[in-house]
């Protein structure tokens, strides 16, 4: 029996690492093209895909990272939306009301 180097690929094995390869080279692409929008898409987690190879794991912390970005500052305008909505909330409530206050229905 012959012994192979973990870094020796045989030719039955090129196939499939490609198509993986190729699957989450496609899944990367997607996913970067929706992190640049503005409008959300939805999104569900793909199946079967494995482990992502090793030479798109820098691609893939990339993509992390802006993904994370993109949260941090859509939680900042949340909370920038927020405050202005309890501002202006707060100077509503300090109106007087112009009409009847009350409706008597048993007269």
């Amino acid at each position: 029996m012959r012994s192979v180097s973990p870094d020796v690929v045989s030719p039955d094995d090129v196939s499939p690492h490609r198509d993986r390869r190729s699957a989450w080279e496609a899944l990367l692409a997607s996913l970067e093209q929706d992190a640049v929008r503005e409008t959300g898409t939805a999104w569900s987690e793909p199946a079967g895909l494995g482990p992502v190879p090793r030479e798109l794991v820098g691609r893939a912390s990339r993509l992390l990272a802006a993904q994370r970005d993109r949260i941090q500052a859509l939680e900042a305008d949340r909370r920038s939306t927020a405050e202005h909505l309890g501002a202006l909330r707060a100077v509503d409530a300090t109106r007087e009301p112009r009409g009847s206050v009350y409706l008597d229905a048993s007269a």
